[in-house]
């Protein structure tokens, strides 16, 4: 993404700081309120350990919201402004892969069935089990977006059975839906991938090169589908998730 701010800037809480170049690229927003200190190349959080532009912001304690931050009923909004509403909010797979979501769902290729992966991907971590328990009812509202964007597909939200709270908590919230299903299945690492996924429930491999939508299905993360839900409903870009601190060197895990 190329910034759209300049040093000295004051920039507000969600306030777009960088645009998205490129089909698979996404729009930076402001975490916080503040002033923007520096823009300028650092070391980033990839394996490569290689250097990108950066934008440094120092907050100003006051977290205040951009005043263009809008909520809206998506009965009232067509197919294209509610993709118009995820692309601006700069959404990429929480899941791990990072990929921009508005690409995911710019598919040419017929879709079937919408997984959305409430399986989590590695030991220790219970970020996508407390989200679940948390907001259940958004998460069933922004799947339910997406199944109206993809046409016929049916909707399957899939957690692992180590998980009781999250699943009464979905199976609740999605009980008055009948596109969408709770499904559960055995806690078996490492079953969050999303190839292993698909190839777990449909006993079919993504083929080699390919993509999910190549078999008919796309595959979302619960967190991804919440930041949906966030950006159609609320207007807010995608600035913040649940994340998990544990381990024995942590006092409090959680």
């Amino acid at each position: 993404a190329e910034p759209v701010v300049n040093v000295g800037d004051q920039v507000s809480k969600g306030q777009l700081i960088a645009r998205a170049v490129g089909a698979t690229s996404a729009h930076i927003h402001a975490p916080t309120s503040g002033s923007v200190s520096s823009i300028d190349r650092h070391p980033i959080a990839h394996a490569s350990g290689l250097e990108e532009t950066c934008i440094a912001l120092q907050a100003d304690g006051q977290d205040s919201w951009h005043a263009d931050i809008t909520s809206a009923d998506p009965n009232t909004l067509n197919d294209e402004q509610i993709r118009q509403r995820i692309l601006a909010a700069g959404i990429i797979g929480m899941g791990g892969a990072g990929f921009p979501s508005s690409a995911k769902l710019a598919t040419n290729k017929p879709v079937h069935t919408l997984l959305i992966n409430g399986v989590e991907c590695e030991p220790y971590i219970t970020a996508d089990e407390t989200l679940m328990q948390v907001h259940s009812e958004a998460i069933v509202q922004g799947s339910l977006l997406l199944l109206r964007l993809l046409g016929q597909a049916k909707g399957k939200m899939v957690i692992e059975d180590n998980k009781p709270d999250a699943i009464a908590a979905m199976q609740q919230a999605a009980s008055t839906h009948p596109a969408l299903d709770v499904l559960v299945i055995p806690t078996k690492y490492p079953s969050g991938g999303e190839k292993q996924l698909i190839q777990n429930l449909t006993g079919k491999q993504v083929p080699k090169g390919g993509i999910p939508a190549d078999l008919g299905i796309l595959c979302l993360n619960v967190s991804t589908v919440k930041a949906i839900y966030d950006a159609v409903y609320l207007g807010r870009p995608s600035i913040d998730r649940i994340t998990t601190v544990t381990g024995n060197g942590v006092k409090q895990p959680g």
